[in-house]
């Protein structure tokens, strides 16, 4: 059933959690509320925002921390949910109930039962869900995969995933469920691979075209903290697909020289390197120079928009998230991380954030060899190993 629909005005917008990354998705409303494209009608906060919060040109928008009545009393069409990681999924079926489709920041659930009661409870409801990976948006994973397809690197090994990031330790302070695997008995699972660098696991799965469930049939894990959290900052993952192929993403918030971060795709006659956040791609092949090509993005809401009044295929679904909701499966039913001893980690004082030495060679290596960091010989790193579970 098509779910475009004509609008002639503004499509009316509510954004939950207006505050950290919910700054961004203020200023993103804006941009394409000066297009004519969307209005903010309502924002949703336990505080209020102040006037000096909200973006010069967004008007006043009606503010509530009652989410359902906000939704009624502004007649949105479109809610954007940039709330902590638990209350995803309820806040997106308080929504879906009301017929208001969804913009949703990632990671959508903090496990796979709660991610499978969203995504089944928005279809039930016949809302449009698009999942906030912004990465997926980017017009270099389509044509990154033509040319996996068209056998420009030759026959696929395996995709390799590297975040090198750094967070200082007030990062873990900024709200109490930052850093945690759990808080009060309920699922967090605010790791590296699951929340800062989660767009790098989602984009390696979708440049391996293993988005779906049954696409995968393994996955190990490593996970470790060298700050003063229960979460992990510093991890791997090897996730094998159904084809036989390795996907493995390193990831560390812990870097001495933070960096973007990137994807490789590993061929048997080249190798395509991704860097998600520039939309920049590298094309190396045997008999041909170094080729580099740099892409368009197109706006996960903006294409929420289009789809709801044209018919403009929706580009995250939370069907494209499944295989990665797997992996955050794997994570949260992990052992909990290791920590990182003493002397393999230091503080450096100026920037009151911890650095594990070494670190970036080890994310590098692990993105170029498809190995774990125990492979490569972290002397802290300890591997846990999950079967893929049959889909309810």
């Amino acid at each position: 059933m098509s779910t475009a629909e004509p609008m002639s005005s503004p499509v009316p917008i509510v954004l939950a959690g207006a505050r950290g990354h919910g700054r961004w998705h203020l200023d993103n409303i804006r941009r394409l509320q000066d297009k004519g494209i969307v209005r903010l009608a309502g924002v949703c906060e336990l505080t209020p925002l102040t006037p000096v919060e909200i973006p010069e040109g967004l008007g006043t928008p009606e503010q509530s921390a009652d989410f359902g009545a906000l939704l009624d009393t502004t007649g949105a069409r479109i809610a954007v949910i940039c709330t902590p990681i638990p209350t995803h999924t309820d806040l997106a079926l308080i929504a879906a109930r009301k017929g208001v489709h969804l913009l949703l920041e990632k990671p959508p659930a903090p496990s796979y039962a709660e991610f499978r009661r969203m995504a089944d409870g928005v279809a039930e409801a016949g809302v449009v869900c698009q999942i906030g990976f912004q990465s997926l948006g980017s017009h270099a994973v389509p044509a990154i995969r033509e040319l996996i397809d068209d056998g420009v690197i030759g026959e696929i090994s395996g995709v390799g995933g590297a975040g090198a990031w750094a967070r200082p330790e007030a990062y873990y302070r900024r709200a109490p469920w930052a850093g945690r695997r759990r808080l009060n008995g309920v699922d967090v699972i605010d790791g590296a691979l699951t929340n800062p660098l989660a767009h790098a696991v989602a984009t390696a799965l979708a440049l391996a075209g293993a988005t779906r469930a049954t696409d995968v049939t393994g996955i190990e894990t490593e996970l470790a903290h060298a700050n003063a959290i229960e979460s992990d900052d510093t991890s791997c993952v090897r996730v094998t697909t159904v084809d036989g192929r390795e996907i493995v993403v390193a990831a560390t918030l812990c870097a001495e020289d933070p960096d973007d971060p990137y994807v490789i795709v590993h061929g048997d006659r080249g190798r395509i390197t991704y860097w998600y956040k520039q939309d920049r791609v590298l094309l190396q092949r045997a008999g041909h120079g170094p080729e580099e090509f740099e892409y368009g993005r197109t706006d996960l809401l903006e294409n929420l928009v289009e789809h709801l009044t044209d018919g403009t295929e929706l580009l995250v679904p939370p069907a494209v998230t499944e295989s990665f909701m797997r992996v955050v499966e794997a994570i949260r039913v992990a052992p909990d991380p290791v920590r990182v001893p003493d002397d393999a980690w230091r503080l450096l004082p100026d920037e009151e954030r911890r650095v594990v030495p070494g670190i970036d060679g080890l994310v590098a290596a692990a993105a170029d060899t498809l190995a774990l960091y125990s492979e490569l010989g972290a002397p802290w790193a300890f591997t846990t190993a999950h079967p893929k579970e049959v889909s309810p």
